[in-house]
Protein backbone atom coordinates (compact mmCIF):
# COMPACT_ATOMS: atom_id res chain seq x y z
CA UNK A 1 0.00 0.00 0.00
CA UNK A 2 2.06 3.30 -1.37
CA UNK A 3 -0.58 5.44 0.07
CA UNK A 4 0.93 7.37 2.83
CA UNK A 5 -2.90 9.11 3.38
CA UNK A 6 -3.51 5.88 4.88
CA UNK A 7 -0.55 5.39 6.81
CA UNK A 8 -1.82 8.02 9.75
CA UNK A 9 -1.60 6.78 13.44
CA UNK A 10 -5.54 8.27 14.06
CA UNK A 11 -7.87 10.97 11.98
CA UNK A 12 -10.26 12.75 12.97
CA UNK A 13 -14.11 12.32 11.21
CA UNK A 14 -16.63 15.58 11.01
CA UNK A 15 -19.73 14.90 9.62
CA UNK A 16 -22.61 17.60 9.09
CA UNK A 17 -25.73 16.94 11.25
CA UNK A 18 -28.03 19.65 9.08
CA UNK A 19 -27.41 18.24 5.66
CA UNK A 20 -30.65 18.20 3.82
CA UNK A 21 -29.46 15.11 1.06
CA UNK A 22 -27.14 12.85 1.94
CA UNK A 23 -24.14 13.14 4.12
CA UNK A 24 -20.91 14.71 3.47
CA UNK A 25 -17.80 13.08 5.96
CA UNK A 26 -14.20 15.28 6.02
CA UNK A 27 -11.77 13.10 7.43
CA UNK A 28 -8.35 14.77 8.87
CA UNK A 29 -5.15 13.61 9.89
CA UNK A 30 -3.49 14.74 12.65
CA UNK A 31 -1.95 18.12 11.96
CA UNK A 32 -6.01 18.68 10.62
CA UNK A 33 -5.84 18.49 7.03
CA UNK A 34 -7.73 16.54 4.70
CA UNK A 35 -7.34 12.97 3.88
CA UNK A 36 -9.91 11.62 2.66
CA UNK A 37 -13.70 13.29 1.70
CA UNK A 38 -16.94 11.12 1.56
CA UNK A 39 -19.91 11.94 0.09
CA UNK A 40 -22.80 9.47 0.64
CA UNK A 41 -25.79 9.80 -1.66
CA UNK A 42 -29.57 9.92 -0.38
CA UNK A 43 -32.26 7.85 -1.08
CA UNK A 44 -29.92 4.82 -2.01
CA UNK A 45 -31.87 1.48 -2.14
CA UNK A 46 -28.29 -0.37 -2.24
CA UNK A 47 -25.45 1.63 -0.61
CA UNK A 48 -22.97 2.85 -2.84
CA UNK A 49 -20.17 4.72 -0.83
CA UNK A 50 -17.04 6.18 -2.43
CA UNK A 51 -14.27 7.65 -0.42
CA UNK A 52 -11.66 10.33 -2.36
CA UNK A 53 -8.82 13.02 -1.58
CA UNK A 54 -10.55 15.81 -1.57
CA UNK A 55 -13.96 17.72 -1.95
CA UNK A 56 -13.50 17.91 -6.07
CA UNK A 57 -13.60 14.31 -5.85
CA UNK A 58 -11.17 13.64 -8.65
CA UNK A 59 -9.36 11.16 -7.21
CA UNK A 60 -11.52 8.30 -5.83
CA UNK A 61 -9.46 5.69 -3.67
CA UNK A 62 -12.05 3.47 -2.12
CA UNK A 63 -15.21 2.23 -3.00
CA UNK A 64 -17.01 0.65 -0.36
CA UNK A 65 -20.72 -1.41 -1.49
CA UNK A 66 -23.65 -3.41 -0.11
CA UNK A 67 -24.21 -6.84 -1.91
CA UNK A 68 -27.90 -6.22 -1.29
CA UNK A 69 -30.45 -3.56 -1.38
CA UNK A 70 -32.13 -3.25 1.95
CA UNK A 71 -30.02 -5.88 4.16
CA UNK A 72 -30.19 -5.89 7.80
CA UNK A 73 -27.40 -7.74 8.08
CA UNK A 74 -25.76 -6.21 5.34
CA UNK A 75 -22.09 -6.96 4.01
CA UNK A 76 -20.12 -4.33 2.49
CA UNK A 77 -17.91 -4.89 0.15
CA UNK A 78 -14.07 -2.34 0.31
CA UNK A 79 -12.78 -2.27 -2.96
CA UNK A 80 -9.04 -0.20 -3.76
CA UNK A 81 -10.38 1.84 -6.43
CA UNK A 82 -7.26 2.53 -8.12
CA UNK A 83 -6.80 -1.21 -8.44
CA UNK A 84 -9.87 -2.36 -8.34
CA UNK A 85 -8.39 -4.89 -5.76
CA UNK A 86 -10.91 -6.14 -3.06
CA UNK A 87 -9.32 -5.14 0.46
CA UNK A 88 -12.24 -6.68 2.64
CA UNK A 89 -15.71 -6.86 3.75
CA UNK A 90 -17.37 -5.56 6.75
CA UNK A 91 -20.80 -7.07 7.87
CA UNK A 92 -23.19 -5.78 10.46
CA UNK A 93 -24.64 -8.64 12.67
CA UNK A 94 -28.37 -7.41 12.23
CA UNK A 95 -30.27 -8.99 15.37
CA UNK A 96 -27.37 -8.43 17.56
CA UNK A 97 -27.20 -4.85 16.56
CA UNK A 98 -30.72 -3.96 17.81
CA UNK A 99 -29.30 -3.90 21.65
CA UNK A 100 -25.24 -3.12 20.75
CA UNK A 101 -24.55 -2.99 17.19
CA UNK A 102 -21.69 -5.06 16.04
CA UNK A 103 -20.11 -5.83 12.92
CA UNK A 104 -17.95 -8.75 11.71
CA UNK A 105 -14.28 -8.19 9.80
CA UNK A 106 -13.31 -10.15 6.65
CA UNK A 107 -10.30 -10.11 4.97
CA UNK A 108 -10.08 -10.33 0.89
CA UNK A 109 -10.56 -13.90 0.74
CA UNK A 110 -13.91 -14.01 2.78
CA UNK A 111 -12.42 -15.59 6.05
CA UNK A 112 -13.32 -13.63 9.20
CA UNK A 113 -10.45 -11.98 10.90
CA UNK A 114 -12.19 -9.52 13.50
CA UNK A 115 -15.10 -7.86 15.19
CA UNK A 116 -16.52 -4.19 15.83
CA UNK A 117 -17.69 -3.95 18.74
CA UNK A 118 -20.12 -1.19 20.41
CA UNK A 119 -18.97 -0.49 23.81
CA UNK A 120 -21.21 -1.29 26.46
CA UNK A 121 -24.80 -2.93 26.52
CA UNK A 122 -26.00 -0.57 29.24
CA UNK A 123 -24.75 2.20 27.15
CA UNK A 124 -26.16 0.95 23.64
CA UNK A 125 -29.78 0.46 25.47
CA UNK A 126 -29.58 4.30 27.03
CA UNK A 127 -28.66 5.74 23.73
CA UNK A 128 -31.49 3.87 21.52
CA UNK A 129 -34.42 4.10 24.39
CA UNK A 130 -33.87 7.13 26.59
CA UNK A 131 -31.58 10.05 24.71
CA UNK A 132 -29.07 10.31 22.10
CA UNK A 133 -26.93 12.74 24.02
CA UNK A 134 -24.00 9.83 24.95
CA UNK A 135 -21.55 9.55 22.52
CA UNK A 136 -20.81 5.79 20.83
CA UNK A 137 -17.11 4.42 21.27
CA UNK A 138 -16.13 1.33 19.31
CA UNK A 139 -13.58 -0.99 19.87
CA UNK A 140 -12.19 -2.93 16.56
CA UNK A 141 -10.23 -6.27 17.40
CA UNK A 142 -8.72 -8.80 15.07
CA UNK A 143 -7.77 -12.14 16.28
CA UNK A 144 -8.49 -10.90 19.34
CA UNK A 145 -6.30 -7.82 20.02
CA UNK A 146 -7.73 -4.01 19.67
CA UNK A 147 -6.41 -2.82 16.65
CA UNK A 148 -8.39 0.99 16.40
CA UNK A 149 -10.83 2.70 18.64
CA UNK A 150 -13.77 4.78 17.59
CA UNK A 151 -15.03 7.37 19.62
CA UNK A 152 -17.69 9.83 19.27
CA UNK A 153 -17.70 13.37 20.63
CA UNK A 154 -20.78 15.02 21.84
CA UNK A 155 -20.99 18.41 19.78
CA UNK A 156 -25.14 18.71 18.61
CA UNK A 157 -24.14 20.39 15.33
CA UNK A 158 -21.39 18.42 14.50
CA UNK A 159 -20.15 14.68 14.09
CA UNK A 160 -16.66 14.68 15.56
CA UNK A 161 -15.36 10.79 15.84
CA UNK A 162 -12.10 10.21 16.87
CA UNK A 163 -10.32 7.15 15.06
CA UNK A 164 -7.30 5.84 16.50
CA UNK A 165 -5.41 2.80 15.34
CA UNK A 166 -3.69 0.39 17.71
CA UNK A 167 -0.98 -2.39 16.45
CA UNK A 168 -0.03 -0.98 13.25
CA UNK A 169 0.50 -3.99 10.91
CA UNK A 170 -2.47 -6.29 12.15
CA UNK A 171 -5.25 -3.99 10.04
CA UNK A 172 -4.90 -3.01 6.51
CA UNK A 173 -5.64 0.45 7.53
CA UNK A 174 -7.93 0.88 3.99
CA UNK A 175 -10.47 -1.33 5.78
CA UNK A 176 -10.40 0.57 9.38
CA UNK A 177 -11.11 3.67 7.34
CA UNK A 178 -13.90 1.97 5.74
CA UNK A 179 -15.25 0.48 9.34
CA UNK A 180 -14.89 4.03 9.99
CA UNK A 181 -16.67 6.00 7.25
CA UNK A 182 -19.46 2.78 7.53
CA UNK A 183 -20.25 3.92 11.69
CA UNK A 184 -20.69 7.13 10.42
CA UNK A 185 -22.96 6.08 7.47
CA UNK A 186 -24.83 3.36 8.64
CA UNK A 187 -25.05 3.62 12.33
CA UNK A 188 -25.18 7.26 12.12
CA UNK A 189 -28.85 6.94 10.57
CA UNK A 190 -30.65 5.02 13.55
CA UNK A 191 -30.26 8.12 15.56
Amino acid sequence: MENERFNQSSYLIRRKVFKFLGAAFHIYNQQGELEFYVKQKAFKLKEDIRVFTGEDMTEEVLLISARKAIDFSATYDVVDSATGAKVGSLKRKGLKSILKDEWLIFDANEIEIGNIKEDSTGLAIVRRVLINLIPQSFIGRVREEQVFTFKQKFNPFIHKINLDFVNNNILDRRLGIAAAVLLCAIEGRQK
